[in-house]
């Protein structure tokens, strides 16, 4: 096996970069690692470590003597729309280092992204849905993988952990500045006061859909994202979920059938800083609406997904689970499933009237494909997850020819002109 010499650098709050670092340098390869704020220190390996603790407008020649004094092969991030990691793949497409993106999974819960080139609007992935039928002849049938499991406890630790960390920024790391738009303390303040409502929520979301089911009315669901998704800022038009909301509505409320719901669900993570509800019920209001909107904060997924006409997204992977459900899906950004055969092509208004379902067919080559193209089984947050993905990823990074093969259609930048 040829050795070759990684350059890692910002990955999830977890340990998950400092163990793949250290099994790297345990097979012989040569490893460094950028740690950008303290939080990034946390976690410690055995691999050489490097500070940047510059501004912003000095990492790229930071970044240029790494790759030359290190004679980096290729590199590895967790996220490709970071400020930092923005401009460092500028950079590495001009000298031709392959880098590998890591994200949370197409899907979930017991899949991670690692993809050559890019994820999400940046995938290399093609647009042909011929392309997925033709592919996935060839290729196994995967299933859901090996259970992961997971603790939101064990990831909150771990996130507060990082972020407590972070505290002593301004001493060690003081240009840092966090691609998140608040701060953590604000955001921990929002948790604090969302989260033990939460179960009640819950029972009242349940309830208000017990009531549409009772009455035998039809209903569209409309999961939000989080508003500081780079997925939204990046590889969709809005500026941020409440513009969305704005659209959605204003498009139910002029073309949706007269005797149906619009149920839009809160992202379970939301931090709350966000009053949706107030600025739903405004909406509302002037749209005259009445009790054809509810907003809920909980409820089980894939029951509403079950019973939903329609299911409306930005462009998360919320998205691919209503495919798997057979439920009709416009995707309003870019997204890797947003295709033909799959989701809705028209203008939103023309949605609420139609009822064709997603290809089956092409779904299961779709996701077969994906998954042996961009998937590992594992997870970021515990211990079973990180081993798996660990092994996964060692796999994928060390061969020979890691770079993915642009087919026609590639997603390309996005571009959200006209």
């Amino acid at each position: 096996m040829k050795r070759l010499s990684f350059l890692l650098l910002q990955g999830p709050a977890t340990p998950f970069f400092a163990r793949l670092a250290d099994t790297l340098l345990a097979q012989g390869h040569r490893v460094c690692k950028v740690n950008f704020c303290a939080g990034d220190a946390l976690f410690r390996t055995r691999a050489q470590t490097l500070t940047f603790n510059r501004p912003l407008d000095e990492w790229d020649s930071f970044l240029d003597n790494a790759l030359q004094q290190h004679g980096i092969d290729r590199v590895l991030l967790f996220g490709d729309c970071r400020p930092q990691h923005m401009q460092a793949i500028i950079r590495l497409k001009q000298q031709s280092i392959p880098y590998f993106v890591y994200e949370e999974g197409y899907f979930r819960p017991n899949w991670i992204t690692l993809e050559a080139g890019g994820t999400n609007a940046f995938s290399s992935l093609p647009r042909d849905p011929s392309w997925y039928l033709a592919q996935a002849k060839e290729i196994s049938k995967y299933g859901d993988g090996h259970s992961v499991g997971g603790s939101l406890k064990v990831r909150a630790l771990q996130d507060m952990a990082y972020h407590l960390a972070n505290l002593a920024n301004p001493l060690c790391f003081a240009h840092y500045k966090t691609h998140r738009p608040h701060g953590s303390h604000i955001e921990y303040l929002g948790w604090a006061r969302r989260f033990p409502q939460l179960p009640w929520r819950g029972r009242q979301a349940q309830q208000a859909i017990d009531r549409i089911q009772a009455n035998s009315r039809r209903f569209y669901l409309f999961p939000l994202q989080l508003d500081a998704d780079y997925q939204v800022k990046v590889h969709s038009r809005f500026d941020g979920i409440c513009q969305a909301i704005d659209e959605v509505m204003t498009s139910f409320a002029a073309r949706a059938p007269r005797n149906c719901v619009l149920v839009i669900k809160n992202h379970p993570l939301d931090t709350g800083l966000i009053d949706y509800r107030t600025h739903i019920q405004r909406l509302s209001a002037q749209l005259g609406l009445g009790k054809r909107v509810l907003y809920i904060d909980g409820g089980h997924l894939p029951t509403l997904l079950h019973h939903c006409s329609g299911v409306i997204t930005i462009n998360s992977t919320v998205g691919l689970s209503a495919l798997y459900h057979g439920r009709p899906t416009i995707a309003l950004g870019q997204s890797i499933y947003n295709l033909q055969g799959l989701c809705f092509q028209g203008p939103l208004d023309n949605f609420w009237k139609q009822k064709q379902k997603p290809d089956k067919t092409l779904f299961h080559a779709f996701r077969n494909t994906v998954i042996h193209r961009t998937q590992l089984n594992g997870g970021f947050y515990n211990a079973r997850g990180i081993e798996l993905a660990i092994a996964g990823s060692i796999r994928r990074l060390t061969q020979s020819d890691p770079l993915p093969v642009h087919q026609p259609g590639y997603m390309g930048e996005p571009s959200w002109e006209g």
